[in-house]
């Protein structure tokens, strides 16, 4: 051990190489660390001289990864992540309450919030973290418990998975935008509404074109509309009458049953992916990451009856 000490390099410079990888920059890496840029800098030269090897390219105002500096910012990232895990883990013991789980922004303010005051009286012993972001985290290697995610269970071979609620597709608009523009008497009359479409830049998510299809809908001539890249807001743009969008049943059923929206046709898209809580395969899960799993499992179940 007392060879690795001299052999391995500071941990210190080995996470301001991988911030200055990650980034491309020195710049953005001495802000993220809190550093200067002078100081990003040293380090980098400083791990560079200890393994005796270039690891940037260096250009004006801007720096790249040289091919030993791209082997080794994978290595240094994985072994980092690992580490933070473990730490992670070690401080969960001493908190055992926390549980997160990773979820779209969608389905956290959708599904979750309106639910967090019956897990709070179900688990009030349990600390819920709920983590958003554009695409889905590797909870593998974030200190993640749980995830939700659509699709097949077939989609993660590495993970677990347990149903929480069928894919099912409606259109939906507000009574206002009804009332001014009249009910639509088909699916093929929504062709001719004003239209707002998800254009989901990171999932894989159900369009229009789908939807008429599955109604036996041409949807060439549909009109185009409003485009949002952020679920959240499409069903906020509806809300304010701005036109009619594809509203997934698990996420907007609530709104449906209190009048904030209402469906305008009869016809549901039934996809045959569903959506799911996932956890990596051989991971022991906490107690109480189990009693959140189960949570989520019963709270799915009493939605979809």
């Amino acid at each position: 051990m007392d060879n690795l000490r001299h052999l391995l390099p500071s941990a210190g410079n080995l996470i301001v190489f991988e911030a200055a990888g990650r980034h491309a920059s020195f710049t953005r890496a001495a802000r993220e660390l809190g550093m200067t840029q002078a100081a990003v800098s040293y380090a980098i030269r400083s791990l560079e001289t200890q393994l005796g090897a270039s690891l940037f390219q260096r250009a004006h105002r801007a720096v790249a990864l040289t091919e030993a500096g791209r082997r080794f910012h994978a290595d240094v990232t994985l072994g980092l992540s690992h580490i933070r895990k473990s730490a992670e883990d070690i401080r969960a013991r001493g908190k055992p309450s926390s549980v997160t789980l990773a979820a779209s922004t969608a389905f956290a303010s959708f599904w979750m919030l309106p639910r967090l005051h019956r897990l709070r009286d179900d688990l009030p012993d349990i600390d819920l973290r709920i983590q958003t972001a554009d695409r889905d985290l590797d909870i593998r290697t974030e200190a993640i418990e749980l995830g939700v995610r659509g699709g097949r269970p077939e989609d993660w071979p590495n993970y677990d998975s347990a149903l929480i609620a069928p894919e099912i597709i409606d259109a939906v608009a507000s009574a206002a935008y009804v009332e001014k523009h009249g009910q639509p008497e088909t699916a093929a009359h929504l062709t001719q509404h004003r239209l707002i479409h998800l254009e989901e830049p990171f999932r894989t998510a159900c369009d229009w074109q789908q939807w008429f299809v599955s109604a036996g809908v041409n949807g060439a001539t549909a009109n185009r509309g409003l485009a949002i890249n952020d679920y959240v807001l499409v069903i906020q743009a509806v809300m304010e009458s701005q036109g009619v969008a594809l509203a997934w049943r698990h996420l907007t059923g609530r709104l449906i049953s209190t009048g904030l929206l209402q469906r305008v046709t009869t016809h549901s898209l039934k996809t045959g992916a569903a959506f799911y809580v996932i956890w990596p395969k051989g991971r022991k899960l906490t107690p109480q990451t189990d009693k959140v799993l189960d949570w989520l499992i019963k709270e799915g179940q009493e939605t979809s009856r």
